[in-house]
């Protein structure tokens, strides 16, 4: 039986940097790259971001094993510490990790979780 989880994390930004890179850096940690053909093959999931300012936060909606939940959760976070990601153009963006820590499901985000679930990536970015 799959489980639906939520993974929140909060990033300083440095400046001039991506604010796509973190999310990338946790879909090459789950996946081994950014772009690949559904599914995931550890634990399908979507990362949607908020920007304030230099701060992001970071929530990633995944579904796994219960079992492997711990593992995944572990991933985004060691991804999110690391602090860099290099873009297909060799430019680098830079964070730092401020806060990482599990979360409770939306009412959409479970709706997200139960799509990725039957389908290993959501529909569009803004599901």
């Amino acid at each position: 039986m799959t489980g639906h989880f939520v993974h929140e994390a909060t990033v300083m930004l440095s400046p001039g940097s991506d604010t796509g890179a973190p999310g990338a850096k946790i879909t090459v940690s789950l996946c081994g790259r950014w772009e690949h053909p559904p599914p995931c093959p550890l634990a399908a999931h979507h990362t949607s971001q908020d920007l304030d300012g230099p701060r992001l936060r970071l929530r990633t909606v995944f579904t796994t094993e219960p079992a492997r939940e711990d593992e995944v959760r572990r991933l985004i976070e060691r991804a999110l510490r690391q602090g860099t990601m290099e873009g297909p153009d060799g430019s680098q963006s830079r964070w730092t990790l401020l806060t990482s820590q599990t979360a409770e499901l939306t009412a959409a985000e479970h709706r997200l979780a139960k799509r990725l679930s039957a389908d290993g990536f959501p529909a569009s970015p803004q599901d």
